[in-house]
């Protein structure tokens, strides 16, 4: 960790923290989150797989007085399986929580509760039915994925939000697969998804889907797409070009960029000067400057 007083690799703003968090999934986070505490909700949340922060980051900024923060991550330690320790050391060979918890910190006066652990400490730490908006990006194996999706609905409150990162990419198949299964099986209830991220509930998604199309059809810098799967509406949304995020506090160690300095009109050379001198001054001048000069 750097020195107290070296800030030049601690992040200045939000995009400074390594990971992957593209604009359209915080235009929805803010969104699902802003639409909770604008009707009064309250709850507790959740994140399960912080990597270096930045999701978590702008999670812990819709934290309101007297809710409780949550972050669960094995970090460094030891995986708990073979399969889960040989994805940790693919995936994630530099993420340490004091990586954590240097860029939350500069984000934020203090920092969420933290579980260093494996996903499956979550059902014992967080009371049942507490949590009103639960993001889950951890382990990509199936049977974690479908371990963390019980988790997350043992914990949200009857109209939270739960987020599954991943549910769809070409190297994550066991993602996808417990989804879907949770979808088809388990009573999920998907809301809408992005590229990444599938949104989802186990309350009637009705209200808030109604919400959401209403929000996305007034803006001009979001495909939408609306289809029906096995009895679902399912909201697809992809971000064209411009998407902007929402905006976001600056961290501590944010300055300003110095001002440009004026620039100044080229200056000619010694040699074209005393060239020009010879093309415009008369015979004699020229003489009597180079006689001076010897």
């Amino acid at each position: 960790m750097p020195a107290a007083h070296d800030t030049s690799t601690l992040p200045r703003e939000l995009g400074d923290v390594p990971g992957w968090f593209p604009h359209l999934d915080q235009m929805l986070f803010d969104w699902f989150l802003s639409r909770q505490e604008s009707r009064g909700m309250r709850g507790d949340l959740l994140e399960i797989g912080v990597y270096m922060g930045k999701s978590a980051i702008f999670l812990g900024h819709h934290r309101q007085d007297g809710e409780d923060y949550t972050v669960c991550d094995l970090f460094e330690d030891e995986a708990p399986d073979g399969a889960n320790k040989a994805e940790s050391a693919k995936s994630y060979p530099t993420l340490t929580k004091r990586a954590f918890e240097r860029n939350y910190l500069s984000f934020h006066d203090e920092l969420p509760r933290v579980l260093r652990a494996p996903s499956s400490v979550v059902p014992d730490e967080v009371a049942p039915r507490s949590c009103r908006f639960v993001h889950v990006d951890a382990s990509h194996l199936y049977e974690h994925v479908r371990g963390d999706i019980g988790a997350a609905r043992d914990t949200l409150k009857p109209e939270g939000v739960v987020v599954l990162d991943d549910f769809r990419s070409e190297h994550t198949p066991g993602v996808s697969i417990a989804a879907w299964e949770a979808v088809l099986n388990r009573g999920l209830r998907p809301i809408c998804l992005s590229t990444q991220k599938l949104y989802g509930t186990w309350a009637d998604p009705e209200p808030v889907q109604e919400d959401l199309l209403a929000m996305v059809r007034g803006r001009d810098d979001c495909h939408l797409s609306v289809q029906e799967a096995a009895g679902h509406r399912i909201i697809r949304l992809k971000s064209k070009k411009g998407l902007t995020p929402p905006p976001f506090p600056r961290s501590r160690h944010y300055r300003p960029p110095a001002p440009a300095l004026p620039s100044l009109p080229p200056q000619p050379s010694r040699t074209r000067a005393r060239r020009l001198a010879a093309d415009l001054l008369p015979p004699v001048v020229r003489r009597a400057v180079r006689k001076g000069r010897s």
